[in-house]
């Protein structure tokens, strides 16, 4: 099977690139939104009231294709707000995943819970996008990028007052957590064949430093799995696919919600 994640990467680069042209760095610097005091995930992830899920917004993803076509951002976002998610994602990925900027700043102008900009970041000019479209944590994914680089847009992000969240997949991966990484997130899903594990995120979560807030990542679609893992230690549980998957994906995630309060 094909390695999606090197491809989208290379075609990140060209992507960014062409972008940098249009829209210079200190274009962004001068936007309102670049003046903000971005929000904690750390700390929301922890808030009475709120139940530690990062809901995410997603259209279509490489593995699944097309998921939700109808769904908008504002809907969803503030239905998943409104009934206790700790956090948003938004995909911003438009050739693999259908997702746009605009569609960070619609949940951004809707909502007051802090939102994870959803990408494949390479470089600092996608980070001072991410502060400029009001963003409050960027992604930063360990296998397609070096503990070097990690280190230093890390560093670079929390300067500007964004919180980390770094998505590892292997043990071999855990030496690239840094200083100015925020949250771990470990994926349970394979991101060069997209096959899904869950106790993968029990296997390597005894091996994070307590310092750090711990995620979990995909292939959670069931209440109870959420009890078993915040259990075991995660503080925060990312989950997209499915709610986007269902007709209504506010109504989708009142529901898990629902149950997952009665367990």
């Amino acid at each position: 099977m094909k390695n999606i994640l090197a491809e989208i990467t290379a075609h990140k680069a060209v992507e960014v690139a062409e972008r940098q042209k249009v829209r210079p760095a200190q274009e962004l610097e001068s936007t309102s939104m670049f003046q903000r005091t971005p929000l904690s995930l750390r700390s929301y992830l922890k808030q009475p009231g709120r139940n530690g899920i990062i809901a995410e917004f997603k259209r279509q993803s490489p593995s699944k294709g097309v998921i939700n076509a109808t769904a908008t951002v504002q809907e969803v976002t503030t239905a998943y707000a409104r009934h206790g998610a700790s956090g948003l994602s938004v995909l911003t990925d438009q050739n693999y995943f259908g997702g746009s900027m605009d569609d960070l700043q619609t949940a951004r102008a809707a909502n007051v819970i802090p939102i994870l900009r959803k990408d494949f970041v390479i470089g600092e000019y996608q980070i001072l996008e991410a502060k400029a479209i009001g963003a409050d944590v960027i992604l930063l994914i360990a296998e397609c990028l070096t503990q070097a680089e990690v280190k230093h847009l890390a560093e670079f992000a929390h300067n500007l007052g964004l919180e980390v969240l770094l998505e590892v997949h292997t043990a071999d991966q855990l030496d690239k957590i840094t200083p100015h990484t925020h949250l771990v997130g470990i994926n349970n899903r394979d991101l060069k064949t997209f096959q899904v594990d869950i106790y993968r995120s029990m296997e390597l979560l005894k091996q994070i430093p307590a310092e750090y807030s711990k995620v979990a990542e995909s292939g959670m679609d069931d209440p109870a799995t959420i009890v078993t893992l915040r259990n075991a230690g995660f503080d925060g549980f990312l989950i997209g696919e499915h709610f986007m998957k269902a007709e209504n994906p506010g109504a989708a995630f009142e529901s898990f919600t629902q149950k997952l309060a009665s367990l």
